[in-house]
């Protein structure tokens, strides 16, 4: 398991170039890592990140907007081969909501907050916000939270979608990195695969995105399934046991 942690208290997590750059190394080496199956990405200081650096505009720093290479943020176009969880204490908001959202789980202390909060300040989502907020909770919740831009308190959350799990406040990394373990656990190949079927499948045709699910499965039966099955018909996994 990796853990990376965002940590710049003095502007609440906001992301600047060379932070953006730093982000997508980190994950990079954490996706060639074969000890690694799981990363952990954490806002230290009670906040996990306050959106694009509003301050580095107009400076060297400045968030990069090309439409080629690494997004503002650094990590959203990133397609990993592993599941990468958020743990999110505090505000998770405008860009730091497109970085919470890229990741493929969110696990958020009771007291966080989320939120398109870039709104009041006319800067826009241009990292995958829209895109995955739509896909993560629906058009019409979508909208609501993008056109309003108002605060999402962990509960609401959790009830659309937005967020995998509620911890109590000041557990969200533990509680990620205990989640991380669990994942890290089963047979990688196979949860991999189910993984990459399910991202590839969206938006796609129905039969496409079977065909792709057949291919992959296939793999998985021959790289895990056969001896996971081996292990059950011999008495593992019984009355749902892990």
């Amino acid at each position: 398991m990796t853990t990376v942690i965002l940590d710049r208290p003095h502007a609440r997590n906001a992301v600047d170039r060379p932070t953006a750059e730093a982000l997508a190394e980190a994950f990079r080496a954490f996706d060639a890592d074969d000890s690694a199956s799981v990363a952990v990405l954490w806002g230290a200081g009670g906040t996990f990140c306050s959106g694009a650096d509003l301050k580095a505009i107009g400076t060297d720093d400045q968030n990069r907007v090309d439409p080629d290479g690494d997004g503002p943020m650094g990590v959203t176009r990133l397609e990993l081969g592993k599941p990468v969880i958020a743990a999110i204490e505090g505000y998770a908001v405008a860009g730091g909501l497109e970085v919470a959202l890229w990741c493929d789980l969110r696990v958020v202390a009771a007291d966080a907050v989320l939120g398109v909060f870039c709104r009041r300040w006319g800067v826009p989502l241009i990292d995958g916000g829209t895109v995955r907020l739509a896909q993560t909770v629906g058009r019409g919740r979508a909208l609501d939270l993008t056109l309003t831009g108002r605060p999402v308190e962990a509960d609401e959350a959790l009830a659309m979608g937005l967020v995998s799990r509620v911890v109590p406040s000041g557990r969200a990394r533990a509680a990620a990195e205990e989640l991380a373990a669990g994942l890290a656990a089963f047979p990688q190949t196979c949860l991999r695969n189910d993984r990459s079927s399910l991202l590839h499948g969206l938006g796609r045709p129905t039969g496409e995105a079977m065909a792709y699910e057949l291919e992959v499965g296939l793999a998985s039966l021959t790289a895990d399934g056969m001896a996971g099955a081996d292990r059950f018909a011999g008495g593992a996994g019984r009355h749902g046991a892990f």
